[in-house]
C-alpha cells in the first residue's frame, strides 16, 4: 500500500527527513513513533502530499505521489492532530462538507454521512453543532471525516489528544475494527500502550533517520540488557552515576535528574542489584525505591532515542 524509498526533506540548511525508506503492506496497521521534532509530520505531510520531496519517492497503492498528487490524495483519509471540523455547523453537516471535498456527490455524502455517524456512535447527535461536543466527540467526528469516501490508507495523527478515557478506547476500537475489516492504518500517538495495541509492526524515527524497523518482538529483542532496574534517590550524584556505569553487568544508562531516577540496562538483575546499593552506599546516594522491570517498546525507544516517548 504505501512504499518511502530514500527519501529526505530539508527546510534551509535543516535536514529534517534523512533519506528514510520503509513500506506498509495493504491490511497492515503500522505504527510511527517519535519524540517531538524527529520527522514525523515531515513524513506524513510528504506521503499525503502536502509538502514536496526533496530527494526519493513516495509510492501510494503503486501510484507516486509527486506525480500523481490528487489521485494518491483521494485513496487516503487523514486524521489531523488537530481538530479540522466547522463548529458552527452539526456533525453531519461537517461529514457532507468534507464527503464533497473528497469528491462525493451530494447524495453521496448525504447518504455516506448517516453510515459514518453510526459507525463512530453518534447516530442521535448528528444534527448537533460541534460546539457543544466533548472533546472526545469531537475527535470521533473528526476520525468519521475521513472515512467518508471509504479511503484504501488512513493515516492517524495523534488521534486520542486530549480525551477522556471512554472516547480514547472507543477511538482504538474504532480503529481496531478498521483494520480487521482490511484497511490499512498508519497510526502516530505519544501512548506507547496504543501502539502496542493496534499496530502489527512499529517504525521508530529520530533526528530524520529510521532508527528501529519490525514487529512488537523483532524490536523488544534488540534491547541491550535483559532487565531494567530503576532507582529513586534522594540525591543525584554524577560520580555515583559513572560508577555504575563501568559495572560490568551494565550495558547501559539512563538517568534522569529532575526525577532523582535512573534506568540500568543490566544483564542479570540478582548479581547487579547488591553492587549499586552498596556503591550507594559508597556515594551517600540514598536509594527509596527500586523497580526491576522487563523491557518493552517503552524501554527500547528510550534506549535508542535517550528520551521517552512523551519527551
Amino acid at each position: 500500500m504505501l512504499e518511502v524509498k530514500k527519501v529526505s526533506k530539508s527546510f534551509g540548511k535543516r535536514d529534517v527527513v534523512k533519506d528514510i525508506s520503509f513500506h506498509v503492506q495493504t491490511g497492515e496497521s503500522f505504527g510511527l513513533l517519535g519524540p517531538n521534532g524527529a520527522g514525523k509530520s515531515t513524513t506524513i505531510s510528504m506521503i499525503c502530499g502536502l509538502l514536496s520531496i526533496d530527494k526519493g519517492d513516495i509510492m501510494v497503492g503503486g501510484l507516486p505521489v509527486s506525480q500523481k498528487s490528487m489521485e494518491v490524495k483521494r485513496r487516503i483519509g487523514i486524521v489531523p492532530q488537530e481538530i479540522a471540523l466547522y463548529p458552527s455547523m452539526s456533525a453531519r453537516d461537517n461529514l457532507i462538507f468534507w464527503g464533497k471535498m473528497y469528491g462525493l456527490s451530494g447524495k453521496e455524502a448525504k447518504i455516506r454521512s448517516l453510515e459514518v455517524l453510526e459507525f463512530i456512535g453518534l447516530s442521535n447527535r448528528g444534527n448537533d453543532k460541534i460546539d457543544t461536543f466533548s472533546g472526545g466527540m469531537k475527535r470521533r467526528v473528526n476520525i468519521g471525516a475521513a472515512l467518508m469516501h471509504h479511503p484504501s490508507l488512513l493515516i492517524m495523527d495523534e488521534p486520542t489528544v486530549g480525551i477522556d478515557p471512554q472516547s480514547r478506547n472507543h477511538i482504538l476500537e474504532t480503529v481496531k475494527q478498521l483494520n480487521n475489516e482490511g484497511m490499512t492504518v498508519i497510526y502516530t500517538s505519544h501512548y506507547m500502550e496504543e501502539v502496542e495495541y493496534l499496530c502489527s509492526r512499529i517504525g521508530i524515527i529520530d533526528h530524520g533517520e529510521v532508527i528501529a524497523l519490525g514487529t512488537k518482538n523483532e524490536l523488544t529483542n534488540r534491547i541491550a540488557g535483559g532487565t531494567i532496574i530503576e532507582l529513586t534517590l534522594q540525591e543525584m550524584k554524577e560520580e555515583f552515576i559513572e560508577a555504575v556505569t563501568i559495572l560490568e553487568e551494565v550495558e547501559k544508562v539512563h538517568s534522569f535528574p529532575e526525577e532523582l531516577k535512573m534506568e540500568i540496562f543490566v544483564s542479570d538483575s540478582h548479581r547487579v542489584l547488591g553492587q549499586l546499593i552498596s556503591l550507594s552506599t559508597s556515594y551517600h546516594c540514598t536509594v527509596t525505591s527500586v523497580d526491576v522491570k522487563e523491557p518493552n517498546l517503552e524501554t527500547l525507544f528510550l534506549q535508542l532515542t535517550g528520551r521517552t516517548l512523551r519527551d
